[in-house]
């Protein structure tokens, strides 16, 4: 029993009758393969259904309890992988309303009580001033005064003292100038503010930090269960255990290179002097 992989397609959608099919096929109803997998009869109905995209285990655990050959279990796990990862172009966000992405985060960040922000580049907007937001978004198109204000709202998540923060800037990230030098420095002062409070971590890495592997993109771990990844033109979401997993680790090794508390304000303090 084989499937051309260009026949299964990349969406949710494929995913879920692919399964849903190789179930028919091998003579099994929903509850006997929830039992053979150890799992419920409603979450494999919300598979198939697409209700719910499963992880690579699920499916891995699917696989085997149909006696799926080693090929096309490596063709249906490969799907589900790309199934996990989704892209999603600023030009839409553009269409939508940047504001509206402002709400998605905010329910990212709601639902999240451990998130880690690794700014290769520039300080993300639950750390920026209103002049230094203002600045970021002046290359969107339309109206930004409703998405300042959202930035500007989602802000109070970091005075939740259930949730805990570590936020790690590179000096380029802190440094770079998107606004005139005054507001620069007191940007650079909100950051050292910020540091103060007990749930939130800033570490500072500075230039000529011994780092293997180079700063490539901004990226944010919600947890363990969600990545995203920045770039000019868009952000990819990965849900794949094997690529949240990577970005975690490569946080962590630039963890353990940072300077944190008076360490890290000393320097914020120079860097802020220099702009004024």
């Amino acid at each position: 029993m084989t499937l051309d992989p260009e026949q299964l397609g990349q969406s949710k959608a494929d995913l879920a009758e692919t399964l849903r099919t190789l179930r028919k096929r091998a003579g099994l109803s929903q509850v006997r393969l929830a039992a053979r997998c150890n799992m419920s009869q409603s979450k494999i109905s919300k598979i198939e259904t697409a209700e719910i995209i499963p992880s690579l285990v699920d499916v891995e655990l699917v696989m085997r309890a149909l006696g799926a050959p080693e090929q096309l279990t490596a063709e249906v796990t490969a799907l589900a992988r790309m199934a996990n990862t989704e892209w999603q172009p600023i030009r839409s966000s553009w269409r939508r309303g940047l504001e509206k992405r402002q709400v998605e985060l905010a329910g990212l960040e709601a639902d999240a009580d451990e998130l880690r922000y690794f700014l290769p580049a520039m300080i993300t907007g639950l750390l920026a001033t209103p002049e230094y937001i203002r600045a970021s978004l002046e290359y969107s198109p339309g109206d930004i005064s409703k998405t300042v204000a959202r930035k500007l709202e989602r802000q109070v998540v970091l005075y939740d003292s259930t949730k805990r923060f570590t936020f790690l800037l590179t000096e380029q990230a802190v440094r770079w100038a998107v606004v005139p030098p005054p507001a620069m420095a007191v940007q650079i002062d909100r950051l050292a503010s910020l540091s103060h409070l007990p749930n939130i971590r800033i570490g500072i890495i500075p230039i000529g930090t011994i780092i293997s592997r180079g700063p490539m993109n901004t990226f944010t771990v919600y947890d363990d269960r969600m990545v995203t990844v920045e770039t000019f033109t868009g952000r990819t979401i990965f849900r794949d255990s094997r690529d949240i997993a990577e970005h975690v680790e490569v946080f962590k090794q630039c963890e353990q290179k940072a300077r944190f508390d008076d360490a890290a304000r000393n320097l914020l303090q120079e860097w802020s002097s220099l702009y004024r």
